[in-house]
């Protein structure tokens, strides 16, 4: 194998032994990739590892390397993994005191954009995640290829006969690599445009399933066109985050809808011709009933896409043109948040984590369907999680696995609804019991009875506030006395959009602004704040990118729980928690808005409902 550690000419030499590496960005488009800053070989050859992490990185300390030395004497192993699992050193600094040691190029990141799809034609996307390896750039005299471990050099051996040329070498870190890797093989297949072309002179059902252990942008050129279609709308669905995918039959087409962030927005239209087509492959991926169109089906669809586990909520409805299929996307792969991360500010997440960390009780989480709830209540159960505790949750469906907790699914076909699996989970010995969610009178009730006996009950209910949390489980049949005996606290949740920090716009709050946010006027009076701009590439054009959490927290005080018991309504409780120093959606959504996380008229239009303060 030749590999090319050669310096460019033009490349300066380290002048301090003390400077940390640093290269600017890559351009793809020059004849031959060149290091911008070049390393005098001789004189980094003559360095030891740590001697690199010490002098050049400064990563590591002389204590750290000797208790580092000492463990691999006594019991072997690499110097550089005993550092990284001791906690010492990050595994980037690793890397680029490697690179610095082997004279190689080290780039934290990647033109991906720039990298030609065609480079890994001949290449398996397994063989480049597997090994963390990926070509990125081709002249006349090497493919340069950028790798994780730089030791490693027997895929480099495998490349080099597979695209029968000469091997220049560049580092990066493995999430950089993995990153490339998944963007460079989307654009390589670009699966949903592909498809759609081929769609329009091929009709037919299928009933070939994926493995579910497949990634679906291994998607090979021969499978029939529906499958590639359908795992084109998958794989684009999770690389712009979107959180559910719509599928709506028309009287002459077919409309393919991404909810992001909140809004939904429009992504392919095609011939009404195929809408029993493409019903026909995700009803057998979901391993639903492909004959019966007549009624609503609902199932779950588990896939890896690009490297992540991806869990989709399937629902069917029979509509006039044929039928309208919705699919909810969760990323299992992103793992639970900690409640830190949830975007509480520190005045309601210090009395929030009063409430759950109490022995007994019930507390609740409020909000309408997709505004964090669940996201919220998963953090809660991380938050209070310790050995000596018992967890057990009832789930419609178990969204994430959580280590050292108990959790059951409903199954409400054969009798296992919320209810039963509540009333068996009480014969466990439970300490916390979570709810995913309160849905029916018997539930209620069991939660309110479960509370005064000695546990702690988390769950969730939907409501629009806090206040009319109490109606509700009135509603359910609850009494007013148990209520106000059993409530520690409710907190309702809602998601509002980013601004996406490339192209947003800064500006002084106007009258009209003013005027929009009410009794906090003269908060922002002069203030700088933030607006959406045109969009970008990497806001998809719209203005936002992700979203963040506000919250109105309701904690259940003696003044509050004398008005539960004289059954007054929700709006004097919610009058009363303002006048005790509430804070309101509306009033979370303009601090984010203060803090140019959002504009105010993404706060003013996601509160509409809130309750007049004054």
């Amino acid at each position: 194998m030749s590999v090319n550690t050669n310096q460019s000419p033009e490349a300066t030499d380290m002048q301090n032994d003390d400077n940390v590496m640093h290269l600017d960005p890559i351009d793809v488009r020059k004849s031959r990739w060149k290091p911008l800053q070049g390393l005098n070989t001789e004189k980094a050859n003559k360095k030891t590892l740590g001697q690199i992490l010490i002098h050049h990185t400064k990563a590591l300390t002389e204590i750290q390397l000797e208790e580092a030395l000492k463990i691999q004497s006594e019991e072997g192993g690499k110097l550089g993994r005993i550092l990284i699992e001791k906690e010492f050193v990050k595994e980037e600094d690793m890397l680029k005191a490697l690179a610095y040691q082997l004279d190689l190029p080290y780039y934290d990141k990647l033109p991906v954009n720039d990298i030609d799809p065609a480079l890994v034609d001949s290449i398996q996307i397994q063989f480049c995640r597997d090994n963390k390896i990926l070509p990125i750039a081709r002249d006349e005299f090497y493919v340069t290829v950028a790798v994780a471990d730089p030791l490693n050099i027997f895929p480099l051996d495998d490349l080099r006969l597979i695209m029968n040329d000469n091997i220049n070498m560049i580092v990066s870190p493995p999430s950089v690599i993995n990153n490339c890797i998944n963007k460079v093989y989307e654009r390589a297949s670009d699966s949903s445009q592909k498809a759609m072309a081929d769609l329009q002179d091929n009709e037919g059902d299928d009933d070939e399933d994926l493995e579910r252990t497949r990634d679906l942008l291994e998607s090979a050129d021969d499978e029939k066109p529906i499958i590639r279609f359908v795992n084109g709308i998958l794989a684009r669905a999770v690389k712009e985050q979107a959180s559910d995918i719509h599928i709506e039959p028309y009287d002459t087409e077919v409309v393919v809808r991404f909810r992001i962030d909140g809004a939904l927005q429009d992504r392919f239209q095609l011939p009404k011709k195929h809408v029993g087509t493409i019903a026909t492959r995700i009803k057998i991926m979901g391993k639903l009933n492909i004959a019966e169109k007549r009624i609503p089906q609902d199932g779950r669809i588990a896939r890896l896409i690009a490297g992540r586990n991806i869990d989709m909520r399937l629902s069917t409805l029979p509509t006039a043109f044929g039928e309208r299929i919705v699919m909810r996307l969760l990323d299992k792969s992103s793992g639970t948040k900690n409640l830190d991360d949830m975007g509480l500010n520190s005045k309601v997440s210090k009395k929030f984590k009063s409430l759950i960390e109490q022995k007994h009780g019930i507390v609740l989480v409020t909000g309408p369907t997709g505004s964090g709830k669940t996201t919220l209540l998963y953090a809660a159960i991380v938050h209070i999680h310790t050995p000596d505790k018992n967890i057990l949750t009832i789930e419609d469906p178990v969204e994430y696995q959580l280590d050292g907790i108990g959790q059951t699914e409903v199954k409400d076909k054969v009798g296992m609804t919320f209810g039963a699996g509540l009333r068996a989970l009480l014969r466990q010995d439970p300490d916390v019991i979570m709810i995913g969610e309160i849905r029916d009178g018997e539930t209620a009730q069991i939660a309110i009875k479960s509370s005064m006996t000695g546990h702690l009950v988390l769950s969730t209910v939907h409501t629009n506030d806090t206040a009319s949390t109490v109606t509700r489980m009135m509603d359910f049949g609850i009494e007013p006395f148990k209520l106000a005996s059993a409530m520690q606290g409710v907190i309702a949740a809602r998601l509002i959009r980013r601004l996406c920090t490339s192209c947003r716009i800064e500006h002084v709050a106007t009258e009209a602004e003013l005027s929009m946010v009410g009794t906090m006027a003269e908060q922002f009076r002069g203030h700088k704040i933030y607006r959406s701009g045109t969009g970008c590439e990497k806001c998809f054009s719209s203005g936002y990118a992700g979203r963040c959490g506000i919250h109105e927290l309701l904690v259940f005080d003696s003044e509050i729980k004398e008005l539960i018991v004289n059954t007054q309504d929700a709006n004097v409780i919610k009058k009363m928690a303002i006048a005790k120093g509430m804070q309101t959606l509306r009033e979370s959504a303009l601090d984010k808005a203060l803090q140019g996380i959002t504009s105010i008229e993404e706060a003013i239009s996601r509160t509409q409902n809130e309750l007049d303060n004054e």
